[in-house]
């Protein structure tokens, strides 16, 4: 009697609840293993849907993997936006901190978006652009609105060219330390504060 109590009670998810849904299983399994050993079943079985309801949310699977990374992307910048107020040289450290703290913990997922992009998979690449044109967004807000880079952000036309280039060198420095690099989180994150920094503050 409890248990049909319970399945009458149970509430359908909606269209977009159970995307999310879907999108939260495929972030924690391209996070554990490599791309081509996360299988659209799987997804489906861990959720409770059929392989067919998947395929209608995502047609393929680089389209579930794009739809992925793009709210990984965008839960990245939620987690790494500016604090009004607090100077961008404290801030950047934090951020960095975050943002290496997530590529550890899902490093298949990041290897497998960069190796995608690189291959010029067109679903992939249009996440990457959106996602890296958000972050330069975020980025150039928050120093133009900092007492101390502020000044130069309006004095300087290369600045966007600059930071635009930090965020491909630190793509480049998180793919090396995960191929086994030396270095601790910490002097990752170092190396690319002083990175951004150096070039900025001249």
């Amino acid at each position: 009697m409890a248990a049909n109590q319970g399945e009458r009670t149970r509430r359908r998810l909606s269209t977009e609840e159970r995307r999310e849904q879907l999108l939260a299983v495929g972030a924690r399994l391209f996070s554990e293993s490599p791309y081509d050993e996360v299988w659209i079943e799987q997804v489906a079985e861990i959720a409770g849907v059929s392989r067919g309801l998947l395929y209608h949310y995502f047609p393929t699977k680089r389209d579930f993997f794009a739809a992925v990374v793009a709210r990984e992307s965008e839960r990245m910048l939620r987690m790494t936006a500016a604090v009004p107020g607090v100077p961008v040289r404290e801030q950047l450290g934090a951020g960095l901190d975050v943002f290496l703290e997530y590529v550890q913990e899902h490093a298949h997922g990041y290897r497998a978006f960069h190796r995608a992009d690189a291959a010029g998979d067109q679903a992939v690449r249009k996440v990457y652009q959106r996602a890296l044109a958000a972050q330069e967004k975020q980025i150039l807000a928050a120093m133009a609105a900092d007492p101390e880079f502020g000044p130069v952000f309006e004095e300087r036309a290369d600045v966007r060219l600059a930071v635009r280039g930090w965020l491909a060198f630190t793509t480049a420095v998180c793919l090396e330390w995960l191929r086994g690099a030396e270095l601790t989180r910490e002097q990752v994150r170092d190396l690319c504060a002083h990175a951004l920094l150096g070039v900025i503050a001249r």
